[in-house]
């Protein structure tokens, strides 16, 4: 199955790596853009073809547009032709304004992250029932795919999944800081935080359970989250996730 990528950016580039590492036959992926030396470098690293976008013909290709949201117009005037398959990961635009923009026999939105990279990507998807199959074999080269009932559920999804590694990275990166406050030296407490996430993505039960489990009567567990309550930590992380969601409708 030959794959087209519009765009180099992070996101694009965490999927072709992912892509690479799953064994993917490289030589069946093609970079589309603007600059050439980006391209032909990326291109040499991964052992995949790359074309100029320009005048990019795009019929009977299945395309996975992988630029900024802002940049949809952009690119729609420099291609030309009709896709099979457009598979979008642009944030808030709907699948009616990528059929307004550009012309494919199906439709896809989708929503990875950046852990893509190592494979390791939770990816939502919705669009056209007809191209559901490709699109799960596709994106299932870089993780798990949770296919979606509409537009606004990717929209929803895209405040958890898409900004969720940055939300989490800052929660990590304060664990980390508290255990060296305590005393740990800071490459000792990362290694124990990177831990504590591969132990937690692990467990299968529910979320409160977990908690109830590690907080005992008057116990250390019980005393942190007290700290971590009276501080609203909860209502802010969940207005973060509200807000990312909010954000994407007006894109």
């Amino acid at each position: 199955m030959k794959v087209s990528i519009i765009g180099y950016g992070e996101m694009a580039k965490a999927i072709l790596y992912g892509m690479k590492n799953s064994e993917w036959d490289m030589k069946n992926v093609e970079i589309v853009g603007r600059d050439e030396e980006k391209m032909k470098k990326l291109s040499n690293e991964l052992g995949c073809t790359y074309g100029l976008i320009d005048g990019y013909d795009i019929t009977g290709k299945i395309i996975i547009l992988a630029v900024k949201p802002y940049a949809l117009q952009e690119v729609s005037m420099r291609i030309k032709g009709e896709a099979e398959i457009l598979i979008s990961i642009l944030a808030g635009k709907s699948l009616v304004e990528l059929q307004k923009y550009i012309k494919a026999k199906s439709y896809i939105r989708a929503m990875p992250n950046i852990a893509a990279k190592y494979q390791a990507s939770t990816t939502a998807v919705t669009g056209d029932k007809n191209a559901k199959e490709t699109a799960i074999e596709i994106l299932s080269k870089i993780g798990e795919v949770i296919w979606v009932n509409n537009d606004d559920e990717i929209d929803m999804a895209t405040s958890i999944i898409g900004s969720g590694p940055a939300f989490l990275a800052i929660i990590a990166e304060a664990i980390s800081d508290g255990g060296v406050y305590t005393g740990l030296k800071r490459d000792v407490s990362d290694k124990l935080t990177r831990g504590l996430f591969k132990s937690f993505s692990a467990m299968k039960e529910n979320f409160a359970d977990i908690k109830n489990k590690v907080m005992s009567p008057k116990g250390t567990t019980a005393e942190g989250i007290f700290e971590i309550e009276k501080e609203g930590i909860r209502g802010k992380v969940m207005k973060g996730i509200v807000s990312t969601y909010e954000k994407s409708k007006k894109i």
